[in-house]
C-alpha cells in the first residue's frame, strides 16, 4: 500500500473521473447550446440540467416522498424558468414566489404521507433541491442581460474549468486532506481557483472587459477566482454524498450516476447566482 494514499470508502478514480466527465457535459450544453440557438437553447440546457439535478438529488438523498419530490422539483424548475423567460424585463425576485410556493408544497407532501419518517430530513433536502432549481434560473437572467451573453458564457466556462481541475487534482494528490473518508484535498481548491481566474482571463477580449461588463483585467481574474472558489467548494460539498450510508439513497447502478450528475450541477447551481452578484459589484 502506498503510505501516502489517502484512505477512503470510495474509489478515487470512480469518484473524480465520471464526476468531471459530467462538468464537461453539463458546460458544453450550456455553452454549446446558447450559442447555436441564442436564448432557446440556453433554456433547454437550463431545463435539462434542472431535470437532471431533481432526479439525481432525489436518488441519492433517499428523500421521503420519492415521486411528490420529483413532481415537486420539476414544477419548480419549470416555473423558474418561465418567471425568468416571460417577463420583457425579468426580475430576479420572480423566483421568491417559486421558492415560496414550493416550500408549502414541499410542508405539504412530506405531512400527508404515510407513514411520515424522516420528515425534517426530507423536507430539508427538498428545500435545498429547491434552492438549487431556482438558482440555475438566474443563468436565463445573465444571459439576457445587456453583457449577459459573454459574462454567462465566460461564468459557465470558469466553472467547469475549476470543476474538472480540481477532482483532476485531488485524484493525483488530495491533499491536505479535508476530512476523513473524503477523496478532497486542499490543493485541489487552490488549483480551482487558479483555473476560474485563468478562464475568465482568457475571456477577457470577449466582452468581459471595456464593454462596461468588468472594467479591468483585475476585475475579470478576481471574476473567474471567486467563480472557481465557489465551484470547488460546492463540489467538495457535493463529495461529502459519495460517503454517506448508501442505505439513505438508492445504491447500485442509480446511485453510480446520479452521483457525478449531482457533482457537476450542483456547483453550477451555487455559482450562477454568484457570477449574477460579481457582475454587478465588479
Amino acid at each position: 500500500m502506498n503510505p501516502g494514499a489517502v484512505e477512503t470508502p470510495v474509489q478515487a478514480r470512480g469518484h473524480h473521473l465520471p464526476a468531471a466527465g459530467a462538468a464537461v457535459v453539463a458546460v458544453a450544453l450550456v455553452v454549446g447550446l446558447a450559442h447555436l440557438l441564442g436564448d432557446g437553447g440556453r433554456l433547454a440546457a437550463v431545463l435539462v440540467l434542472q431535470l437532471a439535478l431533481v432526479v439525481a438529488w432525489v436518488v441519492i438523498t433517499g428523500i421521503e416522498g420519492f415521486v411528490g419530490s420529483l413532481v415537486i422539483g420539476a414544477a419548480a424548475a419549470g416555473a423558474a424558468d418561465l418567471v425568468i423567460m416571460l417577463p420583457q424585463r425579468p426580475q430576479l425576485g420572480g423566483l421568491l414566489a417559486v421558492l415560496g410556493v414550493g416550500f408549502l408544497a414541499g410542508v405539504l407532501q412530506q405531512m400527508l404521507r404515510r407513514p411520515r419518517p424522516a420528515v425534517v430530513a426530507s423536507l430539508a433536502g427538498g428545500i435545498l433541491l429547491l434552492c438549487a432549481v431556482c438558482a440555475l434560473s438566474v443563468l436565463l437572467l445573465t444571459g439576457r442581460a445587456a453583457v449577459g451573453p459573454a459574462l454567462s458564457t465566460a461564468a459557465v466556462l470558469a466553472v467547469g474549468a475549476a470543476l474538472v481541475v480540481q477532482h483532476l487534482a485531488d485524484l493525483v494528490l488530495p491533499r491536505p486532506q479535508v476530512a476523513d473518508g473524503v477523496p478532497r484535498g486542499l490543493a485541489g481548491v487552490l488549483l480551482a481557483v487558479l483555473a476560474g481566474a485563468a478562464v475568465a482571463f482568457l475571456r477577457r477580449g470577449d466582452g468581459l472587459v471595456g464593454t462596461g461588463a468588468l472594467p479591468s483585467t483585475v476585475a475579470a481574474l478576481l471574476y473567474g477566482a471567486l467563480l472557481g472558489g465557489g465551484a470547488a467548494l460546492a463540489g467538495l460539498a457535493a463529495s461529502f454524498l459519495a460517503v454517506e450510508d448508501p442505505a439513505e439513497g438508492m445504491a447500485g447502478p442509480a446511485r453510480s450516476w446520479a452521483l457525478p450528475v449531482v457533482q457537476a450541477v450542483l456547483p453550477l447551481a451555487v455559482c450562477a447566482p454568484l457570477a449574477l452578484a460579481l457582475q454587478t459589484v465588479l
